[in-house]
């Protein structure tokens, strides 16, 4: 159902995604989506750095940029209001305000990125970063996805039902009159024969792909209104090609480039991997030889072209989209509380994939059988618990 444009392989990750969602788990899982999720993030940290260092030399060309990882959106903030390349009656309020309660800007969000600076004399001026979005956010995009999927099946399953009653009426459906426990009814009938559908691997229809385009970002500072020459400077020298470009106008105003770029493989994979993700190999009973043979294995193997989502916005607008009207955090939790259908089956799919997703950074090697089946309830103590155990944590109980 969900394909990520970030990543490789990602057939394999379509596919395995709905074989989950039917429950239907084959020898081998362990690895496959321990591979699908950690390698895959360990080569979008890699191409994306890689991109962006290029990118930022040539959209400030002559200029001795200077980098800097950060790990929480606070790191993020405290960069952005510090030194404002301007000033005006809005960026005042915006920066009185942050500095006045700092701790309505969710500063303790975790954050994976790396942000780019040009040195003055009078300090460092913020003019991008590159972000890759984190695996917990990703899992919640891909259900926030397949829920709403989900959700239009169902209600043209309870359509077709209306239409029958429609004909056996013999009336034409938009006289049809329908009570609301009528529709209810029909809506829970249609629900159950979807579940049905998915308990025995019948395939759904699913009316096109879903994609996911943004695990790997780049935001662009720039006040030039024509975002063309900058797109130029961005992707000259390197291997890629400009595959949309949107303008968004609204609370927050920027322009949204989707960049196809051909990774250097070869060059990328020369750099051995780091510490952390050895950690995780040896957890899995590999040396760092055979993780970064099979780390190569998978980088070649894989699709040649990757996707990047560049956003160009203003700094005046970069600010509203990080502490003023159209704040990033904000915004998630109103997608969250505007999502529409809210039943079991709808929470099962949240973590069905917050458990693909953790198990494949988790130290467990083998899935024998998935805690989650779309088709049961489940209470969240219950999921808090399997995820527990993918990381060894014991229950929140006190036993003698």
């Amino acid at each position: 159902m969900i394909r990520i444009t970030s990543y490789l392989h990602r057939d394999t990750l379509h596919d395995s995604i709905y074989r989950w969602m039917c429950d239907d788990v084959r020898p081998g899982d362990g690895w496959l989506i321990t591979s699908l999720v950690a390698f895959n993030n360990a080569f979008v940290s890699r191409y994306l750095a890689d991109f962006a260092r290029k990118a930022f030399s040539g959209a400030h060309p002559d200029v001795p940029l200077v980098g800097r990882p950060v790990h929480t959106k606070g790191e993020l903030k405290d960069a952005i209001v510090v030194r404002p390349p301007y000033t005006n009656a809005r960026i005042e309020e915006m920066l009185s305000q942050y500095h006045t309660n700092p701790e309505r800007y969710y500063r303790e969000t975790p954050f994976s990125a790396h942000l780019y600076f040009i040195p003055y004399s009078c300090g460092d001026v913020y003019v991008g970063s590159h972000r890759i979005k984190r695996v917990r956010r990703l899992a919640e995009k891909s259900a926030r996805r397949i829920i709403d999927r989900i959700f239009a099946n169902i209600r043209e399953r309870a359509n077709a039902l209306a239409d029958d009653r429609a004909r056996r009426l013999g009336i034409p459906r938009e006289n049809l009159v329908t009570q609301p426990e009528d529709m209810a009814r029909e809506f829970e009938k249609a629900e159950s024969k979807l579940i049905d559908d998915l308990r025995n691997r019948r395939r759904i229809q699913e009316n096109g792909e879903l994609i996911i385009n943004d695990v790997a970002g780049i935001k662009v500072i720039s006040e030039d209104p024509d975002p063309e020459p900058l797109v130029s400077r961005l992707c000259q020298g390197q291997d890629c090609e400009i595959i949309e470009i949107e303008p968004h106008r609204g609370h927050y105003n920027a322009t949204n480039i989707l960049v196809r770029l051909r990774p250097d493989k070869a060059r990328l994979l020369q750099q051995p991997l780091g510490g952390a993700f050895l950690r995780l190999m040896h957890s899995r009973g590999l040396d760092a030889e055979q993780a970064n043979r099979a780390f190569s294995d998978f980088v070649q193997s894989g699709e040649d072209t990757v996707n990047i989502e560049v956003i160009i916005s203003s700094y005046q607008e970069m600010l509203e989209s990080e502490i003023g009207r159209c704040m990033h955090e904000d915004r998630i939790i109103e997608q969250r509380l505007r999502q529409e259908y809210r039943s079991y089956l709808a929470k099962n799919v949240e973590y069905l994939m917050e458990y693909l997703f953790a198990f494949g950074i988790s130290p467990q090697t083998e899935v024998r059988e998935l805690p989650i089946k779309l088709w049961n309830r489940h209470l969240p103590d219950y999921f808090d618990d399997a995820v527990k155990r993918l990381f060894n944590i014991p229950p929140m109980n006190v036993v003698e």
